[in-house]
């Protein structure tokens, strides 16, 4: 159990307000909020927000394949990946495991559970900074997702999955010159190569997407697990999402789709890259228009953890509509009711002590100091 803490002479961004003030800390969680306060912590009229949390990051799998063909000691790798995590201000990570083998490959079966186990061993040896949860990123084109998802049955980490189809001329990819672009360069194949290969998937999607995508949703609003859409495009996928118990709509790829996720109740979920960079690195719709719209709900950093912190100060700095509390629950409060974790997400009394220590200089915010359940860990 962590010591009591105070920390004074703070700019407190709470889920309605920026004050300037002080927090207590006991018990691991927050017990007062005061406007002033003369004693603890000095912060230098730094920023106390909540810590952040992460739906959807496949930056593990970068540690523990650094290299094509290269395997990295797979606690060791998860150490590194929660080390950057948490200096990103990250308190809270739902790591993204593969299941299925698309167009991507590169991993054996049972690597992914070789990862599970990893995390959880490293969890439970009070290795990591972070607290981690798993997310299965289910291909139900791919032949073999029902194995390795069998795999990973009553596992409790497993708080999310998500259902994906990323065979040519499904979701992300609606046309083949989105999809010979994007992999026919990547692989480096021939043309009569490629047109084999685009013709298997097909076949693939079109026998194994649907009752793949049924067997896995039962399974997941049975056991309690968040369910998420993937690269939804049309109201026809909005549609099927809904019917399938989601819960979130990921990187949907039309203003469409994402309005009709957001309409239905579904929380919507884009890429902070997207909003840093200030665009689609895939061309789709960009997350700052959804924004400005009212119709983004979460951001995720994907595969730039800094995004997430970086993203947040952005939008409230660039969109006059959004305050930084509206930007920063994107990243807080709404990913944490969205997949059940009410104990966190806002400083509020009683709430988990999950908190970062933020400067804000030149339009790129610094994490200064980061405390999980009270304990500092970055």
């Amino acid at each position: 159990m962590s010591a009591e803490k105070l920390f004074r002479n703070a700019r407190i961004v709470l889920p309605d307000a920026v004050i300037n003030g002080s927090v207590r800390i006991a018990g691991g969680r927050i017990a007062a909020i005061d406007e002033g306060g003369a004693i603890g912590e000095d912060f230098g009229g730094d920023f106390l927000i909540p810590g952040l949390i992460e739906l959807h990051t496949d930056h593990l799998e970068g540690h523990f394949a650094p290299r094509p063909g290269v395997r990295w000691n797979a606690v060791a790798a998860v150490q590194a990946h929660d080390a950057q995590i948490a200096a990103s201000g990250i308190t809270t990570v739902f790591d993204c495991l593969r299941m299925g083998r698309d167009e991507d490959g590169g991993f054996a079966p049972g690597e992914m559970r070789l990862l599970a186990d990893a995390i959880d061993a490293a969890q439970r040896q009070g290795r990591l900074r972070a607290e981690h949860f798993i997310h299965l990123r289910c291909e139900v084109s791919a032949p073999d997702v029902l194995t390795a998802f069998a795999e990973f049955r009553g596992d409790s980490r497993v708080r999310l999955a998500s259902l994906m189809d990323h065979a040519p001329g499904q979701r992300q990819f609606q046309t083949m010159g989105q999809y010979t672009l994007y992999y026919k360069t990547k692989r480096g194949m021939s043309d009569e190569a490629f047109a084999d290969y685009v013709e298997m998937r097909k076949q693939q999607s079109a026998r194994y997407s649907a009752p793949h995508r049924r067997e896995i949703a039962q399974y997941c609003n049975g056991a309690g697990v968040t369910l998420a859409s993937h690269d939804d495009a049309t109201l026809d996928h909005v549609s099927e999402a809904i019917g399938d118990g989601v819960r979130l709509a990921e990187f949907p790829t039309s203003v469409e789709a994402a309005r009709a996720s957001h309409e239905a109740g579904l929380s919507v979920l884009m890429g902070a890259p997207n909003i840093v960079r200030g665009g689609s690195h895939s061309g789709n719709i960009a997350a700052r228009d959804l924004a400005e719209a009212g119709l983004l709900d979460v951001l995720s950093s994907d595969y730039v953890p800094s995004s997430l912190l970086h993203a947040a100060f952005k939008l409230a700095e660039d969109v006059a509509a959004i305050s930084l509390p509206q930007s920063l629950a994107l990243v807080t409060s709404t990913p944490a009711r969205t997949v059940g974790l009410d104990d966190r997400g806002a400083i509020e009394t009683g709430r988990r002590a999950d908190l970062l220590r933020v400067r804000h200089v030149d339009g790129v915010p610094i994490v200064r100091g980061v405390w999980s359940a009270g304990e500092r860990v970055a």
